[in-house]
């Protein structure tokens, strides 16, 4: 959501009142009093014409522009030719950006882009582009950083005129359309008559306004990301996490948890940060403070605990919605992203690990559920992209709504499961008569008389309110729940799947299931092989159809086969991530390799060779006016912040692939210099890369279980590592029978890894495992078991 209405929101960081060009600024004043309009449709069309265009989007594979294949508007995807077209004919661009998921962007085609007026000026005025943000984040990036300037927020759906030469003129999110039920705001329509209108009296301005505002935001984009120009910087110390810390101290909500006011994001990178400050080293904690530590924990567990109670979280089905309109995280925007459930199974899986409570382990069990048994897993392994917010109330009904799939009415509860036990479960997630939706916050009448189901009353409420024991409080509640799924699933069609397989998603969720996986291993074995599986047959699946063998390059998007769009910086930083996480989850040396290869390419396709740090496209992009980097944490955490960890993380287990190139902790050293300045005054920013400088002023340390797997001792030692919440800490397996057998992985690895073979030498001579913590290139000298034991508690 934005300030606008549009499907997310992005408070921006961008300057907007330098930022954005006179052309822009006096289309904002014109449209704001509503004066200077030359006329109606036909007027302000008038001498213009149709090139003769069709609809394209049945041409491409996603299911968010296909989607839009009935409408009117003569869409073009966003490719050479039709760039190329624009400049032939010398016509302005309407770029409109989102994706399948979002409500707002279905709002705004149902009331403008069906609209034949729309479409007639559209057509006749404009090369009118649709594009999914999640092929093409690099397109929806640049643009959204305008809107930011210009307006201070930004979401989607995104629209953006554009000049031939793909300079923005104006932006915004969602505007009203002819067809809007009602609407005090500025409609689409007025906005469209008064681009053509300037255009035409005043396009050379708007061309030179243009090239100034792409200036000022490649210099905006520059500003404070020039770091210290490669040299080292000695500025970024640990009493950063202190300052972020306190950031996040101010805007915590003591009452319903999460930062700030509605609507909220669950923002997992950020709580992800305040589970860790008490779990790194104890440096760390001595330099932030044992109570800002425990206080960090405390937010960010009610956070999470609140959200696990709100409408956010799909009470009868499983996993998370996008976020919450209102403050308590009762009332959800519906969509359900990949990208959101993988993050938040990590993050309440830290939850579980940090604190052994037994209720976020019933969150990780939930999301993995969603994820890999409901809706979200390709027969073939691999993670679909989202399901809509909007679905059919039943399998009678025509007409779309926001959540139809997720709200109940009070009769519907007594008519399911009986008047007794639907006073129960009413009770228990406060479902009322005439619905519990404030029509504030209903705009479309999406929920008269709907309930979101948010757990309101504990068991032990309920059994005093009606005379019960908890437990069969709890059984009724378990039938129930059981009850309305089956009623769900029989009855109402699912929301709409975007069945796109992105590869940095994937590797976010890849990541997430293999941590879960090896925690589980001692807790439920069954369950632990079964996450880890399914992560072993995402990586499978990447690997088969997303990535070239020859190049070493990966594909982005699949949907039916391989797109075109090749990877970002993101693709191989995220899968990355997931591969290492998966090499400690299973140590099967092949999983290291292939991050060893990644690493590499991702280095070679994004490296800033100048200023450090990785760019978000490779250089050979012909179709972008800007080359960015992601620095800033979003609803993913930056490619950047996760670049520099798993640099880190390769740089304890692996030395450099050839002796002359940089070492891996030299890129991590020279990505965080790159985005300094901005770190030093806004850390909170930059939760990602705060492990990052935890690991450049303490050294990381690994971790080597040396010997028999199934030995009794090492097994011991590799649950207690797997229990614990490690932020700084690698683990490594060697097996020496693997070694005397040849195996040709392990040959790998002992060739990049000197100190495994004088580990494996004392295996030999000792004849049983060893464990062996090790800083750099040196393991510290412990060798009894009850050393190591104290040593391993000590691990951040």
């Amino acid at each position: 959501m934005s300030t606008t209405g549009a499907g997310h929101k992005i408070t921006g960081h961008a300057k907007a009142s330098s930022t954005g060009g006179d052309t822009s600024a006096t289309i904002k004043g014109v449209l704001s009093s509503g004066s200077g309009f030359a006329g109606r449709v036909s007027g302000s069309s008038s001498g213009s014409k149709t090139l003769g265009l069709k609809n394209e989007c049945l041409k491409s594979r996603s299911p968010y522009v296909r989607g839009h294949a009935n409408n009117p508007v003569h869409w073009q995807l966003w490719s050479p030719e039709t760039l190329a077209l624009a400049k032939k004919e010398d016509r302005m661009v309407f770029v409109s950006i989102g994706y399948a998921a979002c409500h707002w962007c279905h709002v705004m085609e149902e009331e403008s882009f069906e609209n034949e007026d729309v479409a007639k000026i559209l057509n006749e005025n404009f090369i009118p582009i649709k594009v999914d943000r999640e092929e093409r984040p690099d397109v929806d990036r640049i643009y959204m950083n305008f809107v930011q300037a210009t307006t201070g927020s930004g979401g989607w759906p995104l629209n953006v005129f554009l000049t031939p030469d793909l300079e923005p003129i104006f932006g915004g999110t969602y505007w009203p359309g002819p067809n809007a039920v009602t609407s005090s705001r500025l409609g689409f329509l007025d906005v469209l008559e008064k681009i053509v209108q300037i255009w035409k009296e005043q396009k050379q301005r708007c061309l030179a306004s243009a090239k100034d505002t792409i200036r000022q935001l490649k210099e905006f984009a520059d500003e404070g990301l020039k770091g210290t120009s490669g040299e080292p910087s000695d500025g970024l110390e640990i009493d950063l996490l202190e300052d972020a810390y306190q950031y996040f101290l101010k805007r915590f909500d003591s009452t319903f948890g999460g930062f700030g006011l509605a609507p909220k994001f669950p923002t997992p990178v950020n709580l992800a940060f305040l589970l860790r400050l008490g779990a790194f080293p104890a440096t760390v904690e001595d330099v932030v403070g044992d109570m800002e530590c425990k206080h960090a924990q405390f937010m960010a567990m009610a956070t999470l605990k609140n959200m696990a109670k709100g409408g956010i979280h799909d009470h009868i089905g499983h996993g998370f919605a996008r976020y919450s309109v209102t403050a308590d995280w009762s009332l959800p925007h519906f969509e359900k992203m990949l990208y959101d459930q993988a993050q938040l199974l990590g993050v309440y899986l830290d939850a579980y690990l940090a604190t052994k409570d037994e209720g976020m382990l019933a969150v990780v069990y939930d999301i993995a559920d969603y994820m890999c048994r409901d809706a979200l897993k390709h027969p073939e392994g691999g993670f679909y992209s989202s399901e809509d917010a909007d679905s059919l109330p039943s399998r009678a009904d025509t007409e779309k709504r926001e959540g139809a799939f997720y709200v109940w009415t009070r009769k519907e509860f007594d008519s399911i499961l009986g008047e007794q036990d639907a006073a129960i479960a009413a009770r228990y997630w406060g479902v009322q008569s005439d619905g519990n939706v404030d029509p504030e916050n209903d705009p479309h009448d999406d929920f008269m008389n709907q309930n979101v189901l948010a757990i309101s009353a504990c068991p032990e409420q309920l059994a005093s309110q009606f005379g019960m024991s908890e437990q069969q409080i709890k059984n009724i509640i378990t039938t129930a729940r059981q009850k309305l799924l089956s009623h769900r699933i029989r009855e109402r069609p699912r929301p709409g799947l975007d069945d796109k397989i992105i590869v940095a998603w994937n590797g976010l969720a890849i990541a997430s299931l293999a941590r879960a996986g090896a925690a589980l291993e001692d807790i439920n074995p069954e369950r632990s092989k079964e996450l880890i599986r399914d992560a072993e047959q995402a990586v499978d699946f990447i690997r088969k159809n997303l990535y070239d063998e020859r190049t070493h390059e990966l594909k982005r998007v699949w949907r039916e086969g391989p797109g075109e769009t090749p990877g970002f910086a993101d693709d191989y930083a995220y899968l990355i991530m997931g591969l290492l996480n998966l090499y400690e989850a299973t140590f099967e040396i092949k999983y290291l390799r292939w991050a060893d290869t990644l690493q590499q390419k991702q280095i070679t396709l994004f490296w800033d060779s100048q200023s450090g740090g990785f760019f978000s496209t490779p250089g050979t992009s012909t179709d972008l006016i800007l080359r960015l980097k992601d620095g800033l944490d979003s609803q993913e955490p930056s490619t950047n912040g996760i670049s520099t960890t798993n640099l880190h993380r390769l740089a304890t287990i692996i030395s450099s692939p050839h002796p002359s190139s940089p070492s891996f902790l030299t890129y991590a050293t020279k990505t965080c210099d790159a985005f300094s300045p901005e770190i030093l005054q806004h850390p909170f920013l930059f939760c990602s890369l705060l492990p990052a400088i935890v690991a450049s002023n303490l050294g990381m340390r690994s971790v080597i279980l040396a010997g028999d797997p199934d030995d009794p001792e090492l097994k011991k030692q590799r649950s207690r590592l797997r229990g614990k919440l490690l932020t700084n800490t690698t683990i490594v397996q060697v097996d020496p029978k693997k070694v005397k057998s040849g195996d040709e992985d392990v040959k790998w690895l002992l060739e990049r890894n000197a100190v495994l073979g004088e580990v494996l030498n004392r295996v030999e001579k000792k004849g049983k495992g060893m464990v062996q913590i090790c800083e750099g290139n040196r393991c510290l000298d412990v060798l009894d078991m009850g050393d190591i034991e104290a040593a391993i508690e000590e691990l951040g």
